[in-house]
């Protein structure tokens, strides 16, 4: 009985909010864009957890409105899986039972840095990763709740020698960019390290790519860097395992949390 109680309420509460005109979540509503490539959309295998819902944590679909954020939170190419995305949120809400979470995703798997700018067109996403950046996250600012936060992961597809040598340069100016786009000079931005994996060591450009995410933490103000020591990859050496994501979602929350409290 308690089991079939149980069921009956879930779908009750999707129901809720399955239709074109969702009910706005409920305030404080704290927004966070996710964006970069891969391992920022994610490719960890699904479980129920991951299919679970969470009154407090929604995701804006690609039909542009709010639902909830069962995996994936992101749809970039066939393999979106598993990600860092809600074991974020998730720690947000148990740090403050009165908050709501929404997710914004626009990661784009594969994407260089240079397709991160206004008009750019990526061909692997058929997609503008910026210009649908910048536009789902109005779209989602116009029914209500708070950007507070962009979490960015980022730069596989920059290791190269000649990417990796203007790659500072180019995040800067993308750092600067979003936050002229939503008038927030201050606005928060998170970024989490790269993978480095046994058995495929860093290239002197990853590590090139690694120190320029370091060094724009360090001099940025409101720039954070997030570490991924120890997290294990699915056995692909590129992408996240679906534990190591969730690890790695509740650092860039602990990170999230601590310029909270400044």
């Amino acid at each position: 009985m308690k089991r079939l109680l149980a069921s009956l309420m879930f779908f009750g509460f999707l129901q809720m909010f399955s239709g074109a005109q969702a009910a706005q979540p409920p305030e404080p509503f704290h927004l966070f864009l996710l964006a970069g490539q891969s391992n920022m959309a994610g490719r960890g295998g699904l479980d129920e957890a991951g299919k679970t819902a969470d009154e407090r944590v929604w995701k804006w679909s690609r039909e542009d409105r709010w639902e909830p954020a069962t995996e994936p939170i992101h749809r970039d190419k066939a393999g979106a899986g598993a990600g860092l995305a809600k074991s974020f949120a998730k720690a947000l809400t148990q740090a403050d039972p009165a908050l709501s979470v929404g997710l914004i995703p626009a990661a784009c798997g594969g994407s260089p840095i240079a397709v991160w700018q206004p008009g750019a067109f990526f061909q692997q996403t058929k997609s503008h990763p910026y210009d649908d950046a910048v536009a789902r996250t109005r779209a989602a600012l116009a029914g209500g709740g708070t950007l507070k936060a962009i979490l960015w992961h980022q730069g596989e597809s920059d290791c190269s020698p000649r990417n990796a040598a203007v790659y500072e340069e180019k995040l800067r100016e993308l750092i600067t960019r979003f936050r002229t786009e939503f008038g927030n000079p201050e606005l928060p931005f998170i970024i989490g390290q790269l993978g480095e994996f046994p058995g495929k060591e860093w290239s002197e450009s990853h590590r090139t790519v690694d120190a320029a995410h370091r060094h724009l933490a360090a001099t940025m103000p409101n720039v954070y860097f997030v570490s991924s020591e120890g997290l294990s990859d699915k056995g692909d050496k590129l992408h996240f395992s679906t534990e190591a994501l969730r690890t790695l979602g509740q650092r860039y929350a602990e990170r999230y949390l601590e310029t909270e409290r400044k």
